[in-house]
């Protein structure tokens, strides 16, 4: 038997790794729209955390031939997930926590940006870190070439994000794998120049088919055709995100690794490190035809490939590695997956029921982070066994510090 079922769909084929997970309708209807587009090749393959996004589903793999959908990469472009093993382990923690979270959380900014007018918290204060700098001076120029092209895509915090966290769903962990060895892992992408592409862009593409008198199911999937001055100009952009995206996340990790080099000066990274995009776009070949695939909160799972499969806060996340599952096209999961709004979230728990939950985690317990509850999303293993002939799980992690926006 094979690992996925096929969702019912007049306009064309959706293979879907959920069995004994829940879709809700307004995905399915999602799912079914993009399936049907003229330029959809063979299937689209759906991940068993897949839920309700912003013209296609989060949690879907969308293979194109000749056009991209910017709103199918979304405006967190190269959001994706970084681990570390370190020297630490379990038995050289101390017994409170809370002075490492804050550690963390003085070393990484955080938080909202331009908030009302307010300071920009979630920008470096003062000089940036020098890897922040170092990093900024390998992708200035492209940035350069990019807005010099779009100017309207322009945004004024390239150097003052890279290195930050962000806010909604983004974290930084401290963790415990099955042996006691405690990992650092965190979660972000292109943070404000990459969710300006990526709306400068989506709008882009929307006008193009209003000019073009091209009448989709959903606006949001606007698409440029190859080879048009739209296309052109996103590909750049948004392989530049994704670079800026990877960059962010290695100078969060530097930062975090230096302060738990304060607290024991011991420690040292170990060689296990992952780095991967779970929103993007990348040409790779599959079932003979060399495609443009589209991951939207998914993660590259090709034979041998190691990934990271986050849980909630509170619950077990994964490092995996890759099957190489063709059907998928060589993708998994890229964590549980909501299960049900931010609102809803707020509506149905209480502050107490938040405090129950992450009893175990040293994190924020206030009402401004009930949205990312763990009762908010999917159960980690069901979507785990969902997957099994997607990945192999190679390290089980417990959260002990968690650090939100």
């Amino acid at each position: 038997m094979s690992g996925f079922e096929v969702i019912e769909s007049e306009a064309g084929l959706i293979k879907a790794w959920t069995r004994g997970v829940q879709v809700e309708d307004s995905a399915r209807a999602q799912l079914r729209n993009v399936a049907g587009l003229p330029f959809i090749h063979r299937h689209v393959a759906v991940m068993p955390d897949v839920h309700w996004g912003m013209g296609a589903t989060v949690g879907s793999v969308i293979p194109t031939l000749g056009a991209i959908i910017p709103a199918a990469v979304g405006v967190d472009i190269g959001c994706g997930m970084m681990a570390v093993k370190t020297s630490i382990r379990a038995e050289h923690l101390p017994d409170s926590l809370g002075s490492l979270r804050s550690a963390i959380e003085a070393a990484v900014p955080h938080g909202r940006t331009d908030n009302g007018g307010r300071n920009d918290v979630g920008a470096h204060r003062g000089d940036p870190p020098p890897l922040a700098v170092e990093k900024w001076a390998e992708l200035v120029e492209g940035y350069d070439a990019i807005v010099e092209r779009d100017p309207k895509a322009a945004h004024a915090r390239g150097l003052g994000h890279l290195g930050t966290l962000g806010t909604g769903n983004h974290f930084i962990e401290l963790c415990l794998d099955e042996a006691g060895d405690v990992w650092v892992m965190l979660h972000s992408g292109s943070r404000g120049v990459g969710n300006r592409f990526g709306s400068y862009f989506v709008e882009r593409a929307k006008k193009d088919m209003e000019r073009w008198f091209i009448h989709l199911p959903d606006k949001d999937l606007a698409y440029f055709p190859e080879g048009s001055d739209g296309f052109v100009s996103y590909i750049r952009a948004v392989s530049w995100a994704q670079k800026y995206a990877l960059a962010n996340r290695e100078v969060m990790m530097d930062r975090v690794l230096a302060v738990l080099r304060d607290a024991f000066p011991d420690l040292a990274a170990t060689d296990v490190a992952v780095n991967c995009h779970h929103n993007y776009v990348t040409q790779e070949r599959h079932f003979g035809k060399d495609v443009w695939l589209t991951r939207k909160g998914a993660v590259r799972a090709g034979l041998g490939d190691l990934g990271i499969i986050p849980g909630s806060m509170g619950a077990r996340s994964f490092i995996v590695r890759g099957k190489g599952n063709p059907d998928s096209f060589c993708t998994c999961s890229h964590g549980a997956g909501r299960a049900m709004s931010r609102a809803e979230a707020k509506r149905r728990f209480t502050l107490d029921d938040h405090v129950a939950a992450t009893a175990a985690v040293e994190c924020r317990k206030d009402a401004d982070v009930i949205d990312e509850t763990p009762m908010a999303y999917k159960d980690i293993d069901a979507v785990m066994a969902a997957q099994a002939d997607l990945v192999e799980i190679v390290h089980t992690l417990r959260q002990v510090v968690c650090v939100k926006g």
